[in-house]
């Protein structure tokens, strides 16, 4: 993310939070574990070997730490921000889109960067991302990154798509038959930003500078463009399983997705690839929050470090095909390889657009389209 873009965000940020006044003091110390951690997670995130016993993360923690690890996987950040909401959890791996929310309704706690003695070795660009980060003070600890990537099947196309419009515009693919019920789009309001980013290229006139930030017009061409979408979608992806499957079996043949899942297809020897096409990518940030009310602080406090295992970092990032936050995961790790940060898109960081909160106020705009307007023309789209 470029400084422009992350000064957009603090922005952000800064007129999104400061009205609330200060939570209470964090932790100062960390003590023996309680015995357990409830985390919400992307599916992926946290492995325990049961998919494949080379990836595992969670075993030794718990044998150290006598913290037993549970784990409730969330598909959307609007899920996570909702499991949160209802409590019952100490942490939760929350996307842009989610983390800020989280914040505002004061449903996170600030974290104790110094109980955290791994939090040297983060990428100097993510300490103080302004997604899990409000006026100096930490909500967070960055636990990977990467891009929402266009996954293709390499036998419709010979050559990788170089733009987005295979999925947004009916066109007859490189095999001779139509993109209309073949594509699939993610279920989720930020996905409004994915149409922004392509229209910001293809309609420059419409002055889209920020595919978070949209005043009324922008906004209406990009749901516009949604709106006849819809009819091209076979399926609205939520749940990265499925969406496998639906590449598998169902006759899928490209479609907004994660490394993970492209990851996943290829090592089932299926004949799907993934790239960023020319108009770029919305992409995630991802940071272990702690509940405001968590149950379990010291086991929470004790998995955040253990997150930022080199180790860990690395074996997630060749699982999941994302981006480690800690840099010297990149060299050394077994699973990963020394080029594999490199291969899950570590040098695009300043190309991509990560996920963050649309609100009513913003920078380049006198006004612009908040969230919960995002959220309810979405859930109208789909309804189509």
């Amino acid at each position: 993310m470029t400084p422009t873009r992350k000064t957009l965000v603090a922005s952000t940020a800064i007129l999104l939070l400061g009205s609330f006044s200060a939570w209470g003091e964090p932790l100062q110390s960390v003590g023996k574990g309680e015995g357990e951690v409830d985390i919400v997670a992307w599916p992926g995130y946290i492995e325990r070997g049961e998919s494949d016993k080379n990836y595992d993360w969670v075993t030794g923690f718990e044998k150290e730490t006598g913290c037993k690890v549970n784990v409730k996987t969330a598909a959307t950040s609007d899920e996570m921000v909702t499991l949160m909401n209802q409590g019952g959890f100490d942490l939760v791996t929350a996307s842009g889109d989610a983390s800020l929310r989280l914040v505002a309704g004061k449903k996170v706690q600030p974290i104790n960067v110094d109980l955290i003695p791994s939090w040297k070795t983060i990428d100097p660009r993510l300490q103080n991302a302004p997604w899990h980060t409000v006026d100096g003070v930490h909500y967070g600890v960055p636990y990977q990154w990467g891009p929402n990537v266009l996954a293709y099947n390499t036998t419709v196309f010979k050559d990788p798509p170089k733009s987005w419009s295979v999925v947004f515009e009916e066109q007859t693919l490189p095999d001779g038959k139509s993109n209309k019920g073949r594509v699939q789009a993610y279920d989720g309001p930020i996905y409004i930003a994915d149409a922004a980013l392509f229209l910001s290229k293809k309609n420059p006139e419409l002055g889209i500078k920020n595919p978070y930030e949209l005043n009324k017009e922008q906004y209406a061409a990009v749901i516009a463009l949604l709106q006849k979408q819809r009819a091209l979608i076979g399926r609205y992806w939520h749940d990265a399983t499925v969406q496998v499957d639906d590449f598998k079996n169902e006759g899928v043949v490209a479609s907004s997705s994660w490394p993970y899942q492209v990851n996943l297809l290829q090592a089932d020897k299926k004949p799907i690839a993934s790239t960023i096409p020319e108009e770029g990518a919305t992409g995630w940030a991802d940071t272990t929050m702690m509940h405001v009310n968590a149950a379990h602080p010291n086991c929470a406090y004790k998995w955040m470090e253990h997150s930022l295992n080199p180790k860990l970092q690395g074996d997630l990032a060749s699982w999941f095909g994302s981006v480690p936050t800690v840099p010297a995961a990149c060299k050394g790790n077994a699973l990963l390889g020394d080029k594999g940060c490199e291969t899950n898109g570590s040098e695009n960081f300043d190309k991509i657009w990560f996920w963050r909160t649309p609100t009513a106020k913003c920078e380049k705009e006198s006004s612009c389209v908040p969230y919960s307007q995002w959220a309810k023309d979405f859930i109208a789209i789909l309804g189509k």
